[in-house]
C-alpha cells in the first residue's frame, strides 16, 4: 500500500506512560497530571491550574475518551474509503499524548506507504487548532529521514460543508426528539468553541468560521435565533480569550426568561473531557442553579454524514497530487 493519512489531533490522556519525558519518575495514576503539564508546561508557578484541570480528567476516570473516539473516526472513514475502492493505510497521532505524531507517521511508514495527505481533526482554523498540526507533522517527518512518507497534501477545511453541517443539526435533532415544536423554538440554542487567546483569534479565521457552522446548523434546524460561545477558557490567563463564555450565555438566556438551553460543541468533534466535564458538570451546574433545563447535544463522531464528506476531502486532496 503505497499511499496512506495521517489523521492527527489534539489527544487525551490513556492508560500508561506517554513517553513525554526522556526519564520519568511519576507513578500510574498520574497520567491526567501529567498531560495537563504537558500542554500547560512544567511550570511550579501553575501547578494549581495543572491540579485544577487533572481533577476535571479524575472526576470522569483519571482518563480521556478523546483517542479512541478519534480512532473510531478514523476507522469509520477508513471503510468508508475502502468501500469506494481507496485502500488507504490510516495512522492517527496526538499533540498532547502518545502515540504522537511521529509514531503515526512512522506506522505509515512501516505500512509501505511512500505518500501521505494530512486530516487535522479541527473544524475551525487558528494557529493553535490547525497551524501546529502542520508543524509537528514536518517535524515528524524530518525526525523520520528520507525513507518517511512524503506529505503531498493536507485535507481542506469543511466548516461549512453541508456533510458537517448535517451531522451538527442532526446532533441537535437527536437531544431534542420529542419536544413539540413550541419548546424547541422558544430554546435558547447555543453552539460552543473552544476559547482561544485573543491575539490568536484577531489573526485567525477561527471565529468567522465558527460563527458560519452556527448559522447554518441553526437554519439547517430552522431554529430563527441561536447564540456563539466558548468554553474552557483557563482561569490564570492574563490575556484575553474569546467570549461570550458559555457561562455568560446562560445566564444571558436566563436574564431573557429562557427555560431551555441546548448546548452542541460544534468546535468540537468528539464528547472527550472538555465536553463531559465543562459542558455536563459546570455548565449544567449554572444551568440548574439558575433554574434552566440543561440539554447537551452530542458531538458529530461518526455520523454517516460527515464521515462522507470527509470521504470525499480525502479524495479530493489525493486528486490535486495525482
Amino acid at each position: 500500500m503505497t499511499d496512506g493519512l495521517l489523521v492527527l489531533g489534539f489527544g487525551g490522556p490513556t492508560p500508561g506512560c506517554c513517553g513525554r519525558r526522556a526519564v520519568c519518575s511519576k507513578t500510574a495514576g498520574c497520567e491526567a497530571e501529567c498531560f495537563v503539564a504537558g500542554i500547560l508546561g512544567d511550570n511550579p508557578a501553575r501547578a494549581a491550574r495543572i491540579a485544577e484541570v487533572a481533577g476535571h480528567y479524575h472526576h470522569l476516570g483519571g482518563f480521556s475518551p478523546y483517542n479512541a473516539l478519534t480512532e473510531q473516526q478514523a476507522g469509520a472513514l477508513k471503510a468508508e474509503l475502502a468501500r469506494r475502492g481507496r485502500a488507504l493505510a490510516v495512522a492517527c497521532g496526538y499533540r498532547h499524548w502518545a502515540p504522537w505524531s511521529v509514531d503515526a507517521l512512522s506506522a505509515l511508514q512501516t505500512s509501505g506507504c511512500t505518500r501521505a495527505v494530512i486530516l487535522i481533526m479541527a473544524p475551525h482554523q487558528s494557529s493553535v487548532s490547525w497551524d501546529w498540526y502542520l508543524k509537528h507533522a514536518a517535524e515528524a517527518a524530518e525526525k523520520l529521514g528520507s525513507n518517511a512518507p512524503a506529505l503531498v497534501g493536507v485535507v481542506q477545511p469543511w466548516w461549512a460543508e453541508s456533510g458537517y453541517v448535517t451531522a451538527v443539526a442532526d446532533c441537535v435533532r437527536q437531544a431534542t426528539a420529542g419536544w413539540s415544536a413550541e419548546r424547541f423554538a422558544d430554546a435558547e440554542l447555543i453552539f460552543t468553541a473552544h476559547a482561544i487567546p485573543q491575539p490568536v483569534e484577531s489573526t485567525s479565521p477561527y471565529r468567522k468560521q465558527f460563527a458560519e457552522t452556527a448559522t447554518l446548523a441553526a437554519k439547517a434546524l430552522g431554529h430563527e435565533q441561536h447564540a456563539i460561545a466558548f468554553q474552557s477558557q483557563p482561569g490564570d490567563s492574563r490575556i484575553p480569550w474569546s467570549a461570550p463564555t458559555i457561562e455568560h450565555a446562560i445566564e444571558d438566556a436566563h436574564k431573557r426568561g429562557k427555560r431551555d438551553v441546548v448546548v452542541q460543541a460544534a468546535g468540537f468533534l468528539v464528547d472527550h473531557t472538555e465536553v463531559l466535564y465543562d459542558l455536563d458538570v459546570e455548565a449544567k451546574q449554572l444551568a440548574d442553579k439558575l433554574g434552566i433545563t440543561f440539554t447537551r447535544a452530542a458531538c458529530v463522531h461518526d455520523h454517516p454524514a460527515y464521515i462522507t464528506m470527509l470521504a470525499d476531502r480525502v479524495e479530493q486532496a489525493f486528486a490535486a497530487v495525482t
